[in-house]
């Protein structure tokens, strides 16, 4: 299965162990909850699916790299207790807490969750000393003499043998005991979570049109030669700082992260003609209605490389408008619901707007320091987090009338203002959509190029998002029927109403 497929899987698996009868004790008992074990590439997605997971189940998470542990650090240190049985005092082994529990511990205290995710990566890749503690592990669900506390779903993750030196299959008595996923690569499924993720146009576009270059491991006479959706992304964040600081993107940049020296190579050709296809035809100028007839013209006569890339930077305009709308819409969602909550307060108990700007900016701080002990917070969460901080911080600098009904109003005019702002921003976003069917119904018609972009448009989160709640007439036109609207009130409708006093 792909890496969606899996990440549902398993979140599916640790609802039902979470899951609780009439009398709060767990359905599936503990010791019948499986473990799970992940078989993927290295490099694939499975460490950052746990992340994923956990946030959306609103419960806490635990990685560990197994590679790296010892048999002391995983089980504890044995230590010499005196006990007495039947009234005899005997000297016993015991151990200290082992480091991997101890973390859940820490966790468990740090954030206020009792149940999560303990994810053990690199399972099959463990000190031959320390393999056997491992297998008693999965079995038993214990470290040492101590286990694993109720509440907590253990994920495990290997790569296959081909691909790590140390690798071992686990016996078929203990595979019994474990819930086996394989995970393989898939390049569309990886080209959703680059869209959300931001990665540069540069990188999908180039992937589209030589998708056997997305992911290969191989062993030289010089040594490994891989190529990973890790990297990928992780080259994709070094060039756009490296753009934003004017820096040049050069061979050397490309292969500390692409070791394949083909795969760079042809990747650095290729960057280089798409820097020529953004300076040709400025697709901003295009989605803000200023496409000149030449460029167009030029575009119908374009080869198949060349309209790819150029589908790439439609979408990667039209992404970070997306995902700046989305985001911005749940920035004032959860702004409004701290402005209900002060409105409700200075109602009834006549309490100053500036206290209440801060008890609620407070209370955000605390829910991040919660959700990031609990490792379940993705960064965009956090930087939307961040955001409502930011505005109720800033809202508490400009009050100084010290009359509640005053102070009120003039936080409900900012809001309003912003919301205003952001009415304008999701018009302008519409207008870059129309634009872009546009461009490609006069360059090229309803073919497979308006197939691919009505695909890429289907399969983004923020751009369903968005059409979903405010529509998008062309994308209508060509499917036919509408997706299913959100039913909750947008904020953009009427804000005033939302905080009248």
């Amino acid at each position: 299965m792909n890496i969606i497929e899996a990440k549902n899987e398993i979140k599916r698996s640790v609802e039902i162990y979470l899951d609780k009868n009439e009398f709060g004790e767990y359905t599936i008992p503990v010791s019948k909850q499986r473990p799970i074990f992940m078989v993927g590439a290295p490099g694939i997605g499975k460490a950052a699916i746990m992340r994923q997971i956990a946030s959306e189940l609103d419960i806490a998470l635990v990685s560990c790299s197994m590679s790296h542990y010892t048999r002391h650090s995983a089980l504890g240190r044995p230590v010499i207790k005196t006990r007495d049985f039947d009234g005899t005092e005997t000297a016993v082994s015991e151990y200290t807490m082992s480091e991997i529990l101890a973390a859940v511990y820490h966790v468990m205290r740090d954030s206020g969750k009792r149940e999560g995710i303990l994810f053990l990566d690199e399972i099959n890749c463990v000190h031959e000393t320390l393999a056997p503690a491992i297998c008693l592990f999965l079995r038993y669900k214990t470290f040492g003499n101590r286990q694993v506390p109720e509440g907590w779903t253990i994920v495990t993750a290997g790569s296959p043998l081909r691909y790590h030196k140390s690798a071992r299959e686990f016996e078929a008595a203990d595979m019994d005991r474990l819930k086996r996923i394989e995970i393989t690569e898939d390049f569309p499924v990886w080209k959703q979570y680059a869209y959300e993720q931001g990665i540069h146009a540069a990188v999908t576009a180039f992937l589209e049109i030589n998708r056997q270059c997305f992911y290969s491991i191989c062993s030289t006479a010089e040594g490994p030669r891989y190529v990973t959706a890790r990297g990928w992304e992780d080259l994709s964040a070094a060039m756009q700082l490296y753009e934003k600081k004017g820096f040049p993107i050069s061979r050397r940049l490309i292969g500390q992260y692409i070791t394949d020296e083909e795969t760079a190579e042809r990747f650095g050709i290729y960057y280089d003609l798409f820097q020529k296809y953004k300076a040709d035809y400025r697709i901003g100028d295009i989605l803000s209605g200023r496409g000149s007839g030449e460029r167009i013209e030029k575009l119908g006569k374009a080869d198949m490389e060349e309209r790819f890339s150029v589908l790439g930077l439609l979408m990667e305009t039209l992404g970070e408008g997306l995902r700046n709308t989305v985001s911005r819409e749940r920035i004032l969602q959860m702004t409004a619901k701290a402005l209900r909550s002060i409105k409700k307060a200075v109602k009834e108990d006549q309490i100053p707007v500036s206290l209440l700007l801060q008890e609620q900016a407070d209370g955000i701080r605390r829910f991040l320091r919660e959700r990031t002990a609990a490792n379940n917070l993705t960064g965009r969460e956090r930087k939307e987090y961040l955001s409502v901080l930011g505005t109720l911080t800033e809202y508490a600098r400009n009050l100084d009338t010290g009359d509640l009904k005053k102070d009120f109003e003039k936080l409900k005019k900012q809001f309003v203002r912003e919301t205003r702002q952001h009415e304008k921003q999701i018009v302008q976003v519409k207008s870059m959509l129309e634009e872009a069917f546009s461009l490609i119904e006069k360059a090229w018609g309803n073919h497979q190029e308006m197939a691919f972009f009505l695909a890429e448009l289907a399969n983004g989160a923020d751009s369903m998002a968005f059409i979903s709640r405010w529509g998008c007439e062309s994308y209508f036109r060509y499917h036919q029927e509408r997706p299913a609207a959100e039913q909750e009130q947008s904020l953009t409708e009427e804000p005033g109403m939302l905080l009248a006093v």
